[in-house]
């Protein structure tokens, strides 16, 4: 059993498994991991296609299944396992965080206050707000 980080997203892909630097797992894993789907045109999420070359394509795709750290590496983006390779995670690239620093916008997450209301960050854009925060350890 592996398990992949992405974003928000912890995927339990059970057909998945690691083999050197390689995280192989089934077509259909990868798109519900990463939103990412193997198309005839290349490697699709939403509206976003990354055509690959047929040398590309035999490196990162075999019989149905996609290497989800090669794809990750290609499209410029980090990758981290654990020393067993059942845990992945897929991180956000550099351009990616450098858009969100600019335009100083914290990204969106939901806590509960001390009498357990859920409340999200999104729901105080355009107000000021101070969030603080505090461990123990």
């Amino acid at each position: 059993m592996t398990v992949v980080m992405h974003e928000h997203a912890e995927t339990v892909c059970p057909s998945a498994r690691a083999e050197g630097e390689a995280l192989w797992m089934p077509v259909d894993d990868l798109a519900r991991a990463t939103g990412w789907q193997l198309k005839p045109e290349g490697l699709c999420k939403a509206d976003i296609c990354m055509p690959l070359a047929a040398t590309r394509r035999t490196e990162i795709t075999r019989g149905g299944e996609v290497d989800a750290a090669g794809l990750w590496r290609t499209l410029g983006h980090p990758v981290a396992q654990d020393a067993s390779g059942t845990a992945w995670v897929l991180g956000t690239g550099a351009d990616q965080r450098s858009g969100a620093l600019t335009n100083l916008e914290a990204p969106d997450f939901t806590l509960p206050d001390l009498a357990g209301v859920p409340h999200s960050l999104s729901s105080y854009r355009g107000k000021r707000v101070l969030v603080v925060s505090f461990a123990s350890w």
